[in-house]
This record gives structure tokens, C-alpha cells and sequence, in this order.
């Protein structure tokens, strides 16, 4: 997989854009919402869009596992083995989606070696789609204009943190604390490591429960862009863990550590 991700990438851009496709048609509509057993909502626009993915996925990779949030909700989990597989959420930010502000994403990641590597992240309702081919360049399009190569910015005195909309915690405003912030901006799903990549925020801390298909796209997208995704004791961030559990993380947009004053 690693000779030429660029096809790959185009079939996950046009999944993507189909998914969310379907994620709008509902949107559009007086829909219905669920719970799942861990008590998440759940709504008809996420299983439409998983469906619309893992069609797509069978058609342009066959035989690569697909590990999918509605799949494994429902009890179904393929065997990854040490291969390549994908890490899909057909719906991030539900809670998003629900209050209708906009920020929710399609996420499909191709997991090589434990590492996120091509990757899309496209946004229904905001008319945006970044991307990576796991070669080191991360791209964005807006409004089905030029597509335009995006990159972290390099902290200065003005350090921009993202925090989640609807999981922050007083603990991540703990960890933030440490830090000279000059703003603090919210936003939900994945959206927030897009605002990492191309340079409009500089760090997003994340100390809550999340799952390997909420980030795994957005990791790819962040190293790409020439960030780093971390756990808090400066590890690497590895794919393919029994339970696709995350422990808490940190998307920095400059690989080293940025100066902390409360250390």
C-alpha cells in the first residue's frame, strides 16, 4: 500500500463525499435520535453513511478489514491481524449533528504498521474535505474549489488552543493552564485536528474517552501537515489496540514540545 496512495485517496475522497451526502438528507429532516449501549446517541444519518463507506471501501479495497464505530456498536469486528486495515466513523460529532451547528465529520483511515497513513476527514455541512496520502503533504478543499496543500503553524507569542464543544472537561482546562494561551476556541469532532493542520489552532489536548475511528483520520492528516499526536507522556499514538480504545492524547502543531510556564 505504501507504493501509490494517491487513487486510494481520490476513491476515499468520492466515499466520503457520498457519505456525507447521505449525512445531509437527514440533516435536512425532522430525524429521529437513538442510544447505543454505551448510552452515545445515534441517528439514521450515521448507519446511511456507514453503509454508503463500507460499500464503497469493498469495491476500491477489497480484502482490507474494515473496523466501523456502527459495525462494532452492532457486535461486528473483523480480525486486522498485523495488516493493513481501515478505521472508520460515518459520523463524528453526533451530538453536533443534533444541534445542527455544523461540526461533524466523515472520517476513513487506512492503518499501516499501527500508524494512521491515508487519510480523508470531510465536513457535510461546512463544504470541506482535507486529506492525506500518508506521503507527507496534507491537503484541504473548500466549496469544490482548488484543492491547496495546508501546514501547522509555528507557535509564536499568540498560542491558539482547541478544546472539544461538548467533552471538555476540567482537567483539560488543567492542561491548558500550563500553557501561555492567548485564545481558547471550541469545536467538535474531528474538525478540530483539521484546524490544527492548517495552522488556525496550535493545540488541542483531549482528556476523555475516545475511540480509534474518532481520531485516526485526523492523526493522519496532523502528522502530514507536519504536527504530532501524542499521549501525555509523550508516546506515540498506535493503532490497532485490543478495544480500539484511546488513552488521552495531545495534537500539537509543531512536533516539539511547546514551552510549557506550569509545567
Amino acid at each position: 500500500m505504501h507504493a501509490d496512495t494517491a487513487p486510494l485517496v481520490d476513491a476515499l475522497r468520492e466515499i466520503a463525499g457520498r457519505a456525507g451526502a447521505e449525512i445531509l438528507a437527514v440533516y435536512a429532516s425532522d430525524f429521529a435520535v437513538g442510544d447505543k449501549n454505551d448510552a452515545s446517541p445515534v441517528t439514521e444519518a450515521d448507519t446511511r453513511a456507514e453503509h454508503v463507506i463500507l460499500e464503497g471501501l469493498a469495491r476500491c479495497a477489497p480484502g482490507i478489514p474494515v473496523v466501523a464505530e456502527e459495525s462494532v456498536a452492532a457486535g461486528h469486528v473483523p480480525e486486522i491481524d498485523s495488516g493493513p486495515f481501515f478505521l472508520v466513523d460515518p459520523l463524528d460529532g453526533t451530538r453536533e449533528f443534533i444541534g445542527r451547528n455544523g461540526e461533524f465529520t466523515v472520517n476513513i483511515a487506512l492503518v499501516e504498521d499501527g500508524v494512521p497513513t491515508a487519510a480523508v476527514v470531510h465536513l457535510p455541512a461546512l463544504g470541506e474535505t482535507c486529506w492525506t496520502a500518508g506521503d507527507g503533504t496534507a491537503w484541504r478543499v473548500r466549496d469544490g474549489g482548488a484543492p491547496e496543500r495546508i501546514a501547522c503553524r509555528r507557535p509564536g507569542r499568540r498560542l491558539v488552543a482547541i478544546a472539544s464543544r461538548s467533552h471538555r472537561s476540567p482537567e483539560t482546562d488543567a492542561y491548558l493552564r500550563r500553557f501561555e494561551i492567548a485564545e481558547t476556541v471550541s469545536a467538535g469532532s474531528s474538525l478540530k485536528f483539521c484546524r490544527i493542520a492548517e495552522g488556525a489552532a496550535d493545540l488541542y489536548p483531549r482528556l476523555g474517552r475516545t475511540m480509534e475511528w474518532d481520531i485516526a483520520a485526523g492523526h493522519a492528516i496532523v502528522t502530514a501537515a507536519g504536527g504530532s499526536v501524542e499521549t501525555l507522556d509523550g508516546r506515540p499514538l498506535v493503532y490497532g489496540k485490543p478495544g480500539f480504545e484511546n488513552p488521552h492524547f495531545v495534537v500539537r502543531g509543531l512536533p516539539p514540545a511547546l514551552k510549557e510556564i506550569n509545567p
